[in-house]
């Protein structure tokens, strides 16, 4: 006798692995390329990993007197600090005041769950998410299962080919009172202090809660203070958020998915019952957050010579992403392909919008076996000497042969 099984009615889903990674694992051309990576890529095309981590790693797989008991619900107390000091500052003045603290998280999403469970419980009337952002991002679907009504808005300019200020102030204009606002990746947006001032004043006077991303502070700009002005900003004008702070692209541990749900509160007694409510919803998420990649990050923060080979070798990243992107423009210039290219090096970070079409974007996919997003968002680390020539030859024909 066949029993029915229960998950009959179960459909696959439409993007389990994501369907241009798909599409190009069931490329069989040998020179296919792909140029959508979330992770940092060396020159040999394979995830980079600060040589720090490496040896700061091993150094701890040998430590004989290390405990292997579970953390805290709230997580690492040694990490969380040195997380926080990183974010904000040595000589924060919030941190001193302990108006600031944080939960370890799991995963790059953990700190968006987590939050986005406190709000629904905690703040019944922020009932719409607001997210502004350059780029597409992926927490939306958190809000969305939580039952929260998701509104995302998109600062890129694709006619400027710019994260363009005025876009991001009339987005704002538009965004429902008492919401909940999530600020994505603004760093290109260069704001200046008036418009700071304005963004303050909007926040206040429609009662936004925000709530920030920070995925990859020091890779952006190369300076780890540049990257996260504005949420120094915020709290030193005594601003109450929510932050979720990833360290495991910019330490290269992706695998160990590091994280923090930073609370900014108005005192140390606002911020411990925060703390409090959360570690009962850690406890029913994921318990105890793993330990390996949280001491790894700890070691190097709490040492004056490893923290400085860890910025040196940020540094070294963002330095040779600024230089691919040059030549990229450069080579494109010399090609004599259509259009200006200026925005390529105008933007900050491992990912940058080509300004391509769909049609050229479908070209250098069918034709060229290239796959880049429909955006033409890629990341630039997966861009090297071997592969420059051909990448930008390919784009060339695909400006040329597409126009009109």
């Amino acid at each position: 006798m066949t029993s029915l099984s229960v998950f009959r009615d179960i459909p696959p889903a439409q993007k389990l692995e994501g369907s241009l990674l798909k599409i190009y694992k069931q490329d069989n051309y040998s020179s296919k390329m792909f140029l959508a990576y979330r992770v940092c890529m060396t020159d040999e095309g394979h995830p980079w990993v600060s040589l720090v981590v490496h040896k700061t790693r091993l150094k701890i797989a040998r430590d004989p007197s290390l405990n292997y008991e579970y953390l805290p619900l709230l997580g690492m107390k040694s990490f969380i600090q040195a997380a926080l000091e990183l974010l904000f500052g040595k000589h924060s003045q919030a941190i001193a005041e302990k108006r600031v603290g944080g939960v370890h998280t799991v995963g790059d999403s953990g700190a968006f769950q987590l939050g986005a469970q406190f709000l629904r419980t905690w703040r019944k009337n922020l009932k719409n998410v607001c997210i502004v952002s350059c780029q597409k991002e992926q927490y939306g679907l958190i809000f969305q299962d939580m039952g929260f009504t998701v509104y995302e808005y998109s600062i890129w300019n694709p006619k400027e080919l710019c994260s363009d200020p005025i876009l991001f102030f009339d987005v704002m204009e538009h965004i429902p009172a008492d919401s909940i606002l999530v600020i994505g990746n603004i760093i290109d947006c260069r704001l200046t202090q008036n418009q700071w001032t304005k963004l303050m004043s909007i926040i206040k006077s429609k009662h936004l809660f925000p709530f920030f991303d920070i995925p990859c502070q020091g890779l952006s700009t190369g300076d780890l203070e540049e990257d996260t002005r504005l949420l120094q900003y915020f709290v030193s004008l005594g601003f109450e958020f929510f932050c979720s702070q990833s360290l495991s692209k910019n330490f290269g541990i992706y695998d160990e998915g590091v994280g923090i749900l930073v609370v900014a509160a108005l005192s140390n007694q606002d911020l411990l019952c925060v703390l409090s409510q959360l570690m009962d919803y850690v406890g029913a998420l994921w318990g105890n957050p793993p330990a390996t990649g949280a001491r790894i990050i700890t070691s190097i923060l709490c040492n004056p010579a490893l923290f400085g080979e860890w910025k040196y070798s940020l540094k070294g990243v963002v330095e040779n992403i600024m230089l691919v992107k040059e030549k990229v423009k450069e080579k494109l210039r010399l090609l004599g392909t259509p259009g200006c290219w200026n925005h390529i090096t105008k933007q900050s970070g491992t990912h940058g919008y080509l300004g391509l079409n769909y049609p050229q974007v479908e070209f250098l996919t069918k034709k060229k076996h290239i796959y880049i997003p429909r955006s033409s968002r890629i990341n630039f680390t997966c861009i090297n000497a071997r592969n420059i020539d051909y990448i930008t030859q390919s784009i060339h024909e695909a400006v040329v042969l597409t126009e009109g």
